[in-house]
């Protein structure tokens, strides 16, 4: 539906007041977690210098603001163009920020603990069933995956990391649903999302297409009671499902899903398994069926941040991560069946939209 002028109005001062604020928030916590890690850190072992041969070096705060704006005008715009409402992300208001920042500034002293120490193994292993890969503290959080504890902390610590702007990256996979449900009817289609994590990406699809059924997998009952949580609140249908599982081995069956997401996963693979996920991915993916994969910029895909991938590696527990920027991700899929169909940056994000062949 066409807005008038000042419906137009109305919603860019929301968007932009809204957006400014939260990006104001964050960016003040990020602040106050560098003093607290400083802090934190007098009397431990200092970590190494940082390693940067990118030519631009690590962008200033100043560049990585203006990116972030750059983010949010693309999502503004994807919202004045109808592909997904105005977004909803602090449902819980100013309280809910609050105690999620308490709880993030007190975790901070175990993070620079670890990263001092060099400390990422400190999960109990014994009888566990899932991947030795996955059983590790990784970004140093504390329980790795594992816990409630870690799931209610997860976003809060990725959007102060990134100004408050992985919202608005994540929502850049709403954009390739949008398309295929104008074309269809959302209640016939099918979705599943692959390591759904705290459910961050599932609530925003569950609140621009609240008919859309989707199950949702992941290999932590924490993250994925947390987001069972997260759609209910969204509104709109609960999951159709949700399953613990390996995106190595997914436990449907071959030609299901008409729409299948990833988001911001494939960083954190071994080399060894990025094949077996992506063919996993591709085989559950119905002919004339869409793959949306979000993760994280790669080398060169903006020179302005090539320092950035440099650093996080070397001031976070990403074990896999170096391997993870030279990947071919687009013969990855394509040497799968998928033909690349749409991609884009966002941010320190990057959208890969593949599709299969209809038969």
């Amino acid at each position: 539906m066409t807005m008038t002028p000042v419906e137009r109005l109305a919603l860019r001062t929301r968007f932009g007041l809204t957006q400014a604020a939260r990006v104001g928030w964050y960016a003040a916590q990020n602040r106050a977690g560098v003093r607290a890690g400083r802090e934190a850190g007098e009397g431990l072992p200092p970590p190494p210098k940082p390693v940067i041969e990118a030519p631009a070096g690590v962008p200033e705060r100043a560049t990585l603001l203006k990116q972030v704006r750059q983010l949010l005008a693309r999502d503004l715009a994807n919202i004045e163009a109808g592909l997904y409402p105005m977004p909803k992300d602090e449902p819980d208001g100013l309280r809910g920020m609050f105690a999620r920042r308490d709880l993030y500034l007190k975790d901070i002293p175990a993070i620079v603990r670890r990263r001092a120490t060099g400390s990422h193994q400190e999960l109990d292993r014994s009888g566990a069933t899932r991947p030795r890969y996955y059983m590790q503290n990784f970004h140093f959080q504390t329980d790795g995956w594992m816990s409630e504890e870690s799931a209610k902390l997860y976003d809060t610590q990725v959007e102060t990391l990134f100004f408050g702007a992985a919202a608005a990256m994540r929502r850049q996979g709403l954009v390739p649903i949008a398309e295929m449900v104008r074309a269809r009817d959302q209640r016939r289609l099918k979705m599943l999302d692959v390591a759904s994590g705290s459910g961050a990406f599932l609530a925003d699809v569950r609140h621009a297409f609240p008919r859309l059924p989707v199950i949702a997998s992941d290999l932590s009952e924490p993250y994925l009671g947390l987001a069972r949580q997260r759609v209910r609140r969204a509104g709109g249908a609960a999951l159709s499902g949700a399953v613990v599982g390996a995106a190595e081995a997914l436990p449907f069956a071959a030609d299901t899903f008409d729409l299948v997401s990833n988001i911001y996963l494939f960083h954190e693979l071994p080399p060894k398994v990025r094949p077996l996920v992506a063919g996993e991915l591709a085989r559950v993916l119905s002919p004339g069926g869409r793959l949306i994969v979000i993760d994280s910029l790669q080398t060169g895909d903006n020179l302005e941040l090539d320092g950035l991938l440099e650093l996080f590696p070397q001031l976070f527990h990403e074990p896999y991560y170096r391997s993870y920027v030279t990947e071919d991700m687009i013969g990855l899929f394509e040497g799968r069946g998928l033909t690349l169909v749409a991609s884009w940056a966002a941010f320190v994000s990057k959208v890969m939209v593949f599709e299969k062949a209809p038969r």
